[in-house]
């Protein structure tokens, strides 16, 4: 094992989408600018596209794309500093399994950090006790490290792991509002909240007379991802299928692209529960969270309660410009700079430490032996956490490999690259 706090240091990103690609490629930033980046993508339903890894433009020194499995079994974890699972919470619990086997009678081990991409508003307990046993568990905000707390101390885990924190993503320049180009409103959609196609034909319905009314007004619907794409939810009714069939007027767009890009030119952001919200709220751009179909733990809008922010798109039609509470922008993590230093801290702090022990995850074959099998089977790990079968990595196809070589260069590079040199192998594989 190398020695602690090479320089740089070098942290492992272990992403499942492109969203939680960036949230753990940025929180290794935040802990290290100039740490070495190593990019291990977990091949699956979710697995970023090309066109996805150029659209985020986030460079690494190396990009492998591999099952949780081929990742453990052959990917050289124990050479690293820090390792940051960025997945949903039962590949989280097997991976920590799979790093215990994998590093079992090591004395010196890197430090594994995990957390949430954005607000977390359901499965509190499941996701949270599912991501127990990590050396640190970030909360995005003094609220959600409160609740944290709590569950831990709930059933009995330690909460000496949950550090405070804020969304990485979180940044850009301060709203100022310009007379000098149009007024810009931005519905910022989400491709699970709401996902029955009734609602989502509202809701578009809604934007599109916004548009109507407003001829004046440039409205932007910010989209995630191209049918066909896929991010940790799957979109049945995909936004820009169902437009097709409104006649939007001429001042109505259709957007791809980087939300920071998309939030230079927006003046009133719109959505029902996105992290786009809090987003727009760090840069103090008016933000409306629609009530149009109810405030529901189902759509996530429940988060935003005595923000300030709610309001119809009827309110909004008639003009309003929602402004957001300041306590609540304070603890709900959306202006919290000084968290960041807290996290590298506590990083540091860990790396200091000669010998860590092991990784202790809650569910054990013994707290949870029915269940915990099944999540770690799916991964392709038996029950003591072990690869089955020996698999090994395997090498990625064209496709993959020139992304990997193009996120090494700079974000623009990487997009303008990307769009002519992978572009037209996806076109012959029918992927776009």
């Amino acid at each position: 094992m190398p020695k602690r706090k090479t320089s740089p240091i070098r942290i492992t990103v272990i992403a499942d989408s492109d969203t939680r690609w960036k949230w753990g490629a940025l929180t290794a930033r935040r802990i290290d600018p100039d740490a070495r980046l190593d990019a291990r993508l977990l091949r699956g339903r979710a697995t970023p596209t090309p066109r996805q890894l150029a659209e985020l433009g986030i460079p690494a020194d190396s990009m492998i794309e591999a099952t949780a499995a081929e990742i453990l079994a052959g990917t050289n974890l124990d050479t690293c500093d820090v390792v940051i699972l960025s997945c949903v919470g039962g590949t989280v619990q097997a991976l920590l399994h799979g790093l215990n086997r994998a590093w079992e009678g090591r004395t010196v081990r890197p430090v594994v950090v995990t957390g949430y991409v954005g607000v977390v508003y359901e499965k509190l307990a499941d996701g949270l006790l599912l991501r127990a046993g990590a050396d640190v568990v970030l909360a995005n905000s003094a609220d959600d490290a409160r609740r944290f707390r709590e569950v831990y101390k709930g059933v009995g885990h330690p909460t000496g792991s949950i550090v405070e924190t804020a969304l990485p993503f979180l940044g850009g320049d301060s709203y100022r509002p310009d007379d000098s180009r149009r007024f810009t409103v931005t519905f910022a959609v989400q491709p699970s909240a709401p996902e029955g196609r009734k609602d989502r034909m509202h809701l578009l319905r809604r934007t599109v007379d916004h548009a109507r009314r407003h001829p004046e007004r440039d409205v932007l619907v910010k989209l995630r991802s191209k049918p066909g794409e896929h991010t940790t939810h799957i979109e049945e009714h995909p936004y820009q299928k169902l437009v097709a069939t409104l006649d939007p007027p001429a001042n109505l767009q259709l957007v791809y692209g980087n939300m920071a890009e998309v939030l230079d030119r927006t003046d009133l952001l719109v959505t029902v529960s996105s992290t786009a919200a809090l987003e727009s709220l760090h840069r103090g751009i008016p933000t409306a969270v629609l009530t149009d179909l109810g405030i529901r733990e189902s759509l996530g809008n429940h988060h935003f309660l005595g923000s300030g922010c709610f309001a119809s798109w009827d309110e909004l039609d008639d003009g309003a410009l929602p402004k957001a509470h300041a306590d609540w922008i304070a603890s709900h993590g959306v202006a919290s700079a000084e968290a960041y230093g807290t996290l590298r801290a506590r990083v540091n702090r860990l790396l200091d430490t000669a010998e860590l022990p092991r990784l202790t995850p809650y569910y054990t074959q013994r707290t949870a032996p029915g269940y915990l099998p099944g999540v770690l089977a799916r991964h392709g790990l038996d029950p003591k956490g072990e690869p089955v079968g020996g698999l090994s990595p395997r090498e990625p196809g064209p496709v993959r490999k020139a992304v990997r070589d193009l996120v090494r260069n700079s974000a623009r590079t990487a997009y303008r690259q990307g769009v002519q040199r992978v572009a037209p192998a996806i076109r012959r594989w029918g992927q776009l």
